[in-house]
């Protein structure tokens, strides 16, 4: 394949996110066989040699490295917002050989998730979650933030750009926490939290998170998209009824496409359990409407 890497705006990515039964590598090559060489890399089986076949195929594919990625050898909750020292130190460290890799791979951006008010098990994540000792919420905050703008700092020394993900809250973990326990859930969060960020720091809207939130917290996620436009430098794509983050396939007509910035480097198709003929009809579809 003969593949620039530096291309204009927009960049459309795909996920290897719902690709867990393979290696990141295995799933970029598949990708790569149907013309899909624009790859967001995250999730998917840890193997020892990973990082090494990835750098090789950095040559052709054009990466970005998202949250738990790479995946470590020992399963963690990534929480930056963790009052559990051992979680914390471990979060931070995973953003900073993330960062590491971004820039072996010819990436100066690696996004992640806003953190929790609670430490989740890992099998517990994209869950109803069990019920859990909450952190104060301003608490939190000011850990994340903290802990955000260090990591800020840490990015400045390679010129890379840090991006934080919104989080989903579904009516069934409100319900049952009583409370919302997850950080930038609400425009009005995202918005303090940005607000305070340095340059190299801005907003991956997930626009599947923002409408599942906005059914839970009983927001309009058109006009939170609308209020979110000023931090927003990347999106996630995906679909739902409203209740709970699917990760379903979008189509011409979906909400968020009116007010959608058209211009970015980074938006990428977190479409899940679908062949992969139809992941890439997913991306074309984006670069259509991109373009109207």
């Amino acid at each position: 394949m003969n593949y620039n890497v530096n291309k204009k705006n927009p960049v459309v990515f795909v996920s290897t996110g719902g690709c867990s039964n393979l290696t990141a590598a295995e799933t970029s090559i598949d990708f790569a066989k149907h013309n899909i060489v624009d790859v967001e890399l995250s999730g998917g089986k840890y193997s020892h040699d990973l990082l090494t076949r990835l750098v090789e195929l950095s040559e052709n594919i054009n990466f970005r490295v998202h949250n738990y990625f790479p995946p470590p050898k020992i399963p963690f909750v990534f929480n930056l917002a963790s009052g559990n020292t051992d979680i914390a130190s471990s979060s931070i460290e995973h953003v900073k050989k993330s960062l590491e890799l971004a820039n072996k791979l010819g990436s100066s951006v690696y996004s992640f998730h806003a953190g929790f008010l609670i430490d989740p098990k890992v099998n517990e994540l994209g869950k109803k979650i069990g019920k859990k000792t909450i952190s104060n919420r301003s608490e939190a905050l000011e850990r994340f933030i903290s802990r955000v703008k260090t990591l800020a700092s840490e990015a400045l020394k390679t010129d890379s750009k840090l991006l934080i993900e919104n989080n989903v809250l579904s009516a069934a973990n409100l319900e049952s926490f009583g409370e919302n326990p997850l950080l930038l859930t609400s425009p009005d969060e995202i918005k303090v939290v940005m607000s305070e960020m340095p340059k190299n720091v801005s907003l991956l809207l997930d626009v599947a998170h923002l409408k599942v939130s906005a059914h839970s917290l009983n927001f309009c996620p058109k006009e939170a998209h609308r209020e979110l436009l000023p931090y927003i430098n990347a999106y996630h794509l995906s679909d739902n009824d409203g209740t709970e983050d699917s990760n379903m396939p979008f189509n011409e007509n979906s909400w968020f496409w009116a007010d959608m910035k058209t211009d970015l480097n980074y938006y990428s198709v977190e479409v899940y359990r679908q062949p992969i003929v139809n992941l890439k009809s997913q991306q074309n579809l984006v670069r259509k409407m991109l373009e109207i």
